[in-house]
């Protein structure tokens, strides 16, 4: 076996006296791609600095074979004191390798980011991209990539994950992006409370392995009586990582057939035609639309394609140069943009969420006790009364998205929603915003977290068109025309996409099984059951006053609502399998006649 490239034995490192991981072992090989995993605040990116020679570790060491290079990409490439874009990507080149600087100027082109544009002048994109050049063009041994996808667009996320998988360098990537990681790893590390954990497989396999070690050690902790110590430590797993892709679509149909009180009219957004251009140039040309109440719409192209422009016109922000746009009536918008506002120093979460005083935070017409709140946003409790600088960055991000959701709103709009998030982050937000009552615009690059909660996609192809396709992005895959883009379909042409987590239908079956049968007429009922249930809790967790009177029987509460929500939400998903099979089965046989 072929000795590590780089490596780090026994290594221990914290700060501020709270250790980050201890005593861990890490080997990255020649071919090895290597995706590291684990939540915001764990210490991925500070791994990532130790294996670059960075920073130095508490004890332990770090190993590298003479002549190894290391590339590495940080979260927040920094262009200052280089004047051109070629300058910078071309800034580390070895003794006596001119090379470099042509290698440079090639992987700028395949970028497409111009060489001689001026550093200053550059998009988030774009420093991205001349950053990820900067990276590959002294040709490494082992690159180290921390959130490579961030603020690239989909050509650009595609084109690397094509020179990755070619690579002959060992890889190491922290990403948020499940689809870039399936596609790019064949390793993968999860940095966890502490310890490193090592699955010989790619990324594709790590949610199944993560659950199967969470499972056991539950079952391990409550053999030792442990159970309600460690409860805070699995709560992040939550059911959305056991979920197929499809599941959110599910519940989104169910919630469409029963409105709730205080949603907007049914039609949200109704667009015609609507253009807008900048200096003679078409951003969008003649674009039609109908959003109704419940959607959940993507928006996607590539970087200066017109996203935003077009999510501002459609929410009114923005006039169309031409063209006709309705909104619905009551509409009660939150957005939250790419900038992500910033949090007041000296405030804590507590604060943030319940501004006027008190210990109630309003989500829909229901009160939520704040540390209960806080919890589903994954915060330990001794973090509602810390100060907003003691959170990590993606604990902020959290944070945002918890007094943005806790607002009354019943059209959510979000812009990049996934930049800076952690996977239990992601998890959290698919979760959140398959249970909103509302509708959803959404820009994202994001081809996983686009599957799991869209429900339709409108693609900006970049030259002014824009198409509008039943589906997440993969959908939109499959349907795109291969020649010269189609005209948006009316929302009366399109149909539901088919459902791949439905129980395949034989070609001779025409009606459910007696199992089945008697499955769905049963759920409703236990359906009931279970809804009555968490309304139960959710009322004993809005006594204002059971969280300082009772604390055991407040976390007693919030474990047993969590249980609860978990069955209602199988369910519903399985009385939703079956009525969508029920209704398969029934138009075959219709059609068979």
């Amino acid at each position: 076996m072929a000795a590590p490239l780089l490596s780090l034995k026994t290594v221990t490192l914290g700060f501020g006296g709270r250790p980050l991981f201890a005593e861990i072992d890490l080997a990255i090989g020649r071919g090895e791609r290597v995706a590291l995993v684990g939540r915001n605040g764990t210490g991925k990116s500070t791994l990532l600095r130790l294996l670059a020679g960075q920073v130095e570790p508490d004890s332990g060491e770090r190993l590298i074979q003479q002549g190894v290079r290391v590339s590495c990409l940080p979260q927040e490439p920094d262009l200052s004191g280089y004047d051109t874009v070629l300058d910078y990507a071309a800034a580390d080149r070895h003794e006596g390798e001119a090379q470099t600087a042509h290698m440079a100027a090639a992987l700028l082109q395949g970028l497409d980011v111009d060489g001689t544009r001026k550093t200053a002048s550059l998009s988030g994109g774009e420093i991205r991209r001349a950053a990820l050049a900067r990276a590959l063009a002294g040709e490494p041994d082992v690159l180290l990539l921390d959130e490579p996808t961030n603020h690239l667009d989909l050509s650009a996320i595609e084109w690397l994950e094509s020179r990755l998988a070619a690579g002959r360098f060992g890889l190491v990537v922290v990403s948020h992006d499940r689809a870039f990681l399936a596609r790019v790893t064949n390793t993968t590390l999860w940095l966890d409370r502490g310890r490193l954990l090592r699955l010989d497989k790619g990324f594709a396999e790590f949610e199944a392995w993560s659950q199967e070690i969470l499972e056991r050690e539950t079952v391990e902790a409550a053999k030792l009586d442990k159970l309600i110590a460690q409860e805070t430590v699995w709560s992040h797993q939550g059911i959305t990582a056991r979920r197929k892709r499809n599941q959110g679509r599910l519940r989104r149909l169910r919630r469409m057939a029963a409105a709730g009180a205080g949603m907007a009219g049914k039609r949200v957004i109704e667009a015609e035609d609507i253009a807008k251009a900048y200096g003679g140039a078409a951003v969008i040309a003649g674009f039609s639309t109908r959003i109704l109440r419940g959607d959940r719409v993507g928006i996607i192209g590539p970087n200066g394609a017109g996203k935003t422009t077009l999510l501002r016109m459609l929410i009114g922000e923005l006039k169309p140069d031409s063209g006709t746009l309705r909104l619905g009536t009551n509409l009660e918008m939150v957005y939250l943009d790419q900038t992500r506002e910033a949090l007041a120093p000296g405030e804590t979460p507590w604060s943030i969420l319940c501004p006027g005083g008190g210990d109630q935070v309003m989500v829909g017409a229901r009160p939520r006790h704040v540390v209960a709140y806080l919890r589903d946003f994954l915060f330990a409790d001794n973090q509602a009364r810390s100060p907003v600088e003691s959170l990590s960055g993606g604990e902020r991000n959290r944070l945002l998205l918890a007094r943005a959701l806790a607002r009354p709103s019943n059209l959510l709009v979000l812009d990049e929603p996934t930049n800076d998030l952690d996977m239990d982050t992601l998890d959290l937000l698919q979760e959140l915003l398959a249970e909103y009552e509302g509708t959803v615009l959404l820009v994202s690059h994001d081809r996983d977290f686009l599957d799991r909660v869209v429900t339709s996609t409108i693609a900006l192809e970049g030259d002014g068109t824009a198409s509008e396709y039943p589906g997440g992005y993969t959908d939109y895959q499959r349907q795109r025309p291969r020649s010269a883009p189609e005209r948006p379909a009316r929302r009366s042409e399109k149909t539901a996409p088919k459902d791949r987590s439905k129980p395949a239908a034989g070609k001779s079956r025409n009606r459910l099984s007696f199992k089945q049968q008697h499955a769905l007429e049963r759920l409703p009922g236990r359906m009931a059951t279970l809804e009555k249930r968490v309304a139960e809790l959710e009322a004993a967790l809005a006594d204002a006053g059971l969280y300082a009177r009772d604390r055991s029987a407040f976390d007693r509460a919030t474990a047993d609502l969590a249980a609860v929500r978990a069955e209602y939400a199988a369910a519903q998903e399985e009385w939703l399998a079956l009525e969508l099979l029920r209704e398969e089965l029934e138009a075959n046989h219709r059609a068979s006649e």
